[in-house]
């Protein structure tokens, strides 16, 4: 395969995973909203998808006012914005259009249909239909894309850098979702445990789709310690960190030509594998996660310099 059509292929389907997240990073902070005022900082909660996208300074130097309004017109709706939900879906129908032939006609609809509703998408429509039902509907647009490429697509190298560039920015994601929710919002000494804190790990876990999945795994009260186990080192969890890349060792292994992308990801994955989540909070979560996050990106930096650069001899 031509390393520019693996190139397409690989961050179209990392535009789509990002779009999705983003929308869950932005219902964190709408369903932290709904908490009595005492029980929060004012605004605080939309600091959140700023914090985790890295995108805080930018934030501010576009717009004097952080309200939810402004946040969510930054994060879903900025064309300027390259990380917003808008963003992120043109760029993937962008590389879905320059890979035509490589995936289904299923797919290239679904993409473009996305796009066109997108595209139109105003904040006064967000308002109107609600916050959530917005968030739902980008999801649950990513659903489809994948389900569709799974349903429609040979398994051939096309279909492998897709799945691989999914994987890849779910991790990375999951990592940061979890990471600021322990590091930035950590609740003071004496509302650990009280219902501010149980109520933000409860938006955690659904915002990434895991309540029902923590319930019938621990069968107990929410616990810092139990979700950041489900999210992190449960392989049957698949938003975790181990499931994810369970998957990118497999997808390397199918697609060959063995390299650096290959070792880097062969020892996240054997840290994962073998890793207990008391040994991850006496290092701190944060310093861990920290840690996941940087070799994440170097395993993106040497999937790009192993397919997508042309080698010359």
């Amino acid at each position: 395969m031509l390393s520019r059509i693996a190139d397409n292929l690989y961050w179209m389907a990392r535009n789509m995973e990002r779009a999705e997240n983003t929308a869950r990073m932005l219902d964190i902070a709408h369903r932290m909203a709904l908490l009595p005022t005492g029980l929060r900082e004012p605004a605080q909660e939309w600091d959140v998808p700023l914090l985790i996208t890295g995108q805080y300074a930018t934030f501010f130097a576009k717009q004097p006012v952080r309200t939810e309004d402004s946040v969510i017109q930054f994060l879903a709706l900025d064309p300027d914005n390259p990380s917003s939900i808008y963003s992120c879906i043109e760029a993937a129908r962008e590389n879905g259009r320059s890979v035509r032939g490589s995936i289904t006609a299923e797919m290239w609809e679904d993409l473009n249909a996305t796009w066109l509703e997108i595209r139109d998408m105003r904040l006064e429509r967000i308002r109107h239909m609600g916050p959530r039902e917005f968030f739902e509907w980008v999801k649950s647009r990513s659903h489809l894309f994948r389900g569709v490429t799974v349903g429609t697509m040979l398994r051939d190298e096309a279909f492998h850098f897709i799945r691989l560039g999914t994987f890849i920015e779910r991790a990375d994601n999951t990592a940061r979702i979890l990471d600021v929710k322990y590091h930035i919002l950590l609740p003071s000494v004496t509302e650990v445990g009280g219902a501010a804190d149980y109520y933000q790990w409860g938006a955690l876990l659904r915002s990434v789709s895991a309540f029902q999945a923590y319930r019938k795994a621990y069968r107990e009260q929410i616990k810092p310690l139990r979700v950041a186990e489900l999210l992190i080192l449960r392989e049957d969890m698949p938003r975790s960190l181990h499931a994810c890349m369970n998957e990118v060792q497999d997808i390397l292994a199918a697609i060959g030509n063995p390299g650096e992308p290959q070792r880097l990801a062969g020892e996240l994955h054997a840290g994962l594998h073998y890793g207990r989540v008391d040994d991850i909070f006496t290092q701190g979560l944060h310093e861990y996660l920290s840690t996941f996050l940087s070799k994440v990106a170097r395993l993106g930096n040497e999937i790009s310099r192993h397919y997508f650069t042309v080698q010359y001899a």
